[in-house]
């Protein structure tokens, strides 16, 4: 049964939906399940042809009229660090990042709560409680992690932890090729650190540590300001007709 799930996945196609990034549009999504010994094999295949995970499934856009939403991916080798990168790197040096389980916690869902409510308090995910939560974080059969972002402290050189107050956090998917950013917070009060950038430039850092090619960073919606901060990150590639291409947007 199992194998039969990783050579035919069943694929579906959601109702028509108001779009969430681009105003008057609608979305539909197709999906499908990642259950099994062999999801992980499949979530790899599914995010090389585009796809994103949420819990346990897997989903892309399949707009009738609109192809606004594109796959980016970040070429790691090649990463381009800017002088406004620099800085933010610099600004967070004073940060550790502690992979952790794909367990949540209270500490997590306080920030995760307070971020909701500071930068998204009309989206989707606005009613989302603890429970809610906690099955974003654990309900997966693939090989995920929480990163968790913690001021320095005195013992953090040679524990390689800290027991300083989480300041952001990152759900990650480990793949063959590369990091998946699944889902990043952080704490909406701290103006002048730039936590989201600068986790998306650890993410880099530790796909380049441990020999991967690519950092997914999800979908770039042109058209969309809140998603521009994504082309940024270069090189990247795009996911179009013809398989991933350099970006020239």
């Amino acid at each position: 049964m199992t194998r039969h799930v990783f050579d035919n996945p069943q694929f579906f196609l959601t109702t028509p939906a108001p779009c969430p990034y681009l105003q008057g549009q609608l979305e539909r999504k197709v999906f499908t399940h990642l259950v099994g010994d062999n999801a992980s094999a499949l979530n790899d295949v599914l995010t090389q042809g585009g796809f994103r995970r949420s819990q346990n499934i897997a989903y892309r856009p399949a707009c009738e009229g609109c192809r606004a939403c594109v796959s980016v991916r970040v070429q790691v080798d090649q990463f381009q660090w800017s002088k406004s990168f620099r800085r933010t790197w610099k600004a967070n040096a004073d940060l550790i990042g502690i992979e952790c389980s794909a367990a949540p916690s209270s500490e997590q869902y306080s920030l995760f709560r307070r971020y909701l409510d500071a930068r998204h308090a009309n989206g989707g995910m606005a009613d989302m409680t603890v429970l809610d939560y906690a099955m974003m974080v654990e309900d997966t059969h693939v090989e995920s992690m929480i990163v968790e972002y913690r001021p320095r402290d005195i013992d953090t050189a040679l524990t390689g932890s800290s027991e300083g107050p989480l300041v952001a956090s990152a759900l990650t998917d480990l793949l063959s090729d590369g990091i998946s950013m699944v889902y990043s917070f952080f704490d909406p009060t701290i103006q002048d650190r730039g936590l989201g950038t600068f986790m998306i430039l650890d993410h880099i850092d530790r796909a380049k540590k441990l020999g991967l090619p690519y950092v997914y960073l999800g979908y770039w919606v042109d058209g969309s300001p809140k998603m521009d901060y994504k082309t940024r990150f270069r090189p990247q590639q795009h996911l179009g007709p013809r398989g991933w291409e350099p970006a020239t947007t």
